[in-house]
């Protein structure tokens, strides 16, 4: 325990939550070896700090230490960067580069956001941890280094072997080691001693007076859930540094700094009730326009006879089931209609723009509008259910509470 303090203070650690002097523990036991480390955790909660720790309590500490950020290197550069290139090897290598498995021979070389890493470049970084062996970009020769890996991740690397972004070989090979950093929320008791940190720390810098919490305002600090862990608790404590006149922060004052916490709840949508509804008055409306479309063509058809008959009666008689379904009658009325007897005397075809006249008058006088169609579709299933709505409804296809605002819409009177 006593080493942990010691190794604490020398890396200006703060705080003593047992899962945090567990990590450190470990790494403090594994520093002298040659085993490579895969320190994980959420982004923010220091994972920077423990490859230093590694390095400097190893073998290698008068060596190299080399930080590489996997995440911010582009993916058609980082082997260069890594390994090193030739001169010639791609457009604008105008000479020979040493890479950082180059450079850090002997040393340590941390890979952070090694999660990020290309999977043509795992490949690489497989070869140079089984045997200490690399090429460099746009070289055949085969390069030798002895270089201690530590790396670290806030991937869930499980789910990245499964989604096939991460080699599962690569992991193994990683993480001989593997140290967890707690989040700060699982911290609850160090809250505070790192705000105080900071606030020393931010005083010193900006040379004034160093801000302190009151009570409300430190259970309000463990109170929240630290989505940046330790860098977002570092932020607010520089804000009401810089910002705020009074030293003394209350909880009201604190709360404007800290984030708005609404909870992630899905939207609830009743779909059982406006989505059937709206679904169901689709549907009626859809039936309503091809019922119009059928009658249309029905009077084209009937329309269509009428114009190449000379005998209206024989007319009449072949055609009196369609004649029936347009008119609800067995026989037409005369007035619209074509006189027989002006056929006879002339014995020739009607004109054609006196007959497209007729078709569209009859269009017009029988084709019933959208909202007459809905209203006898609705009277019609009333009728046939003896006014009981729910029964009627369920023939229309809709719920019994749109019927009902239709009945009231129309002003029926049942």
């Amino acid at each position: 325990m006593d080493n942990v303090q010691n190794i604490k203070q020398r890396f200006g650690i703060i705080g003593n939550d047992q899962q945090l002097n567990f990590a450190i523990g470990k790494a403090v036991r594994v520093a002298p070896t040659e085993i490579s480390v895969l320190i994980t955790g959420e982004s923010g909660v220091g994972k920077e700090v423990f490859p230093r720790i590694i390095h400097q309590l190893s073998n290698r500490k008068h060596g190299k230490f080399i930080a590489v950020n996997c995440g911010a290197i582009p993916e058609g550069t980082i082997d260069s960067e890594l390994f090193g290139h030739e001169k010639g090897a791609f457009t604008g290598a105008t000479q020979t580069r040493s890479g950082y498995f180059e450079v850090a021979h002997g040393g340590t070389i941390f890979l952070d956001e090694v999660g990020e890493l290309p999977l043509a470049t795992q490949v690489r970084l497989l070869r140079v941890l089984e045997n200490g062996e690399f090429l460099k970009v746009g070289s055949s020769k085969v390069q030798k280094t002895d270089v201690r890996v530590v790396a670290a991740t806030n991937v869930q690397m499980m789910e990245a072997i499964h989604k096939g972004k991460f080699r599962e070989d690569l992991y193994y090979r990683l993480s001989t080691v593997e140290i967890n950093l707690p989040p700060l929320r699982e911290r609850k008791e160090d809250i505070h001693l790192l705000f105080r940190k900071f606030a020393a720390d931010f005083a010193q810098k900006y040379r004034m007076p160093t801000v302190r919490l009151d009570e409300q305002a430190q259970v309000l600090l463990e109170q929240q859930k630290w989505a940046g862990n330790i860098r977002q608790l570092r932020n607010i404590a520089e804000q009401l540094s810089v910002l705020e006149q009074e030293r003394t922060i209350t909880g009201v004052i604190l709360r404007q700094y800290l984030p708005t916490t609404k909870p992630n709840l899905p939207a609830v949508i009743n779909t059982k009730e406006s989505g059937s509804d709206f679904a169901s008055e689709r549907e009626i409306l859809y039936k309503v326009l091809f019922d119009m479309k059928a009658d249309l063509n029905d009077l084209k058809k009937l329309t269509h006879e009428l114009m190449n008959t000379s005998n209206m009666d024989q007319a009449k008689a072949q055609h009196e089931g369609l004649i029936q379904k347009i008119y609800g009658e067995s026989e037409l009325p005369e007035e619209t209609l074509p006189m027989q007897s002006q056929k006879e005397t002339m014995r020739e075809p009607v004109p054609y723009n006196d007959t497209f006249a007729f078709a569209e008058e009859v269009q017009e006088a029988e084709t019933l509008s959208l909202q007459d169609k809905e209203l006898e579709l609705i009277v019609k299933a009333l009728e046939r259910n003896s006014g009981k709505r729910k029964a009627a409804a369920a023939e229309l296809g809709i719920s019994e509470r749109t019927l009902y605002r239709k009945i009231k819409q129309f002003d029926l009177d049942l």
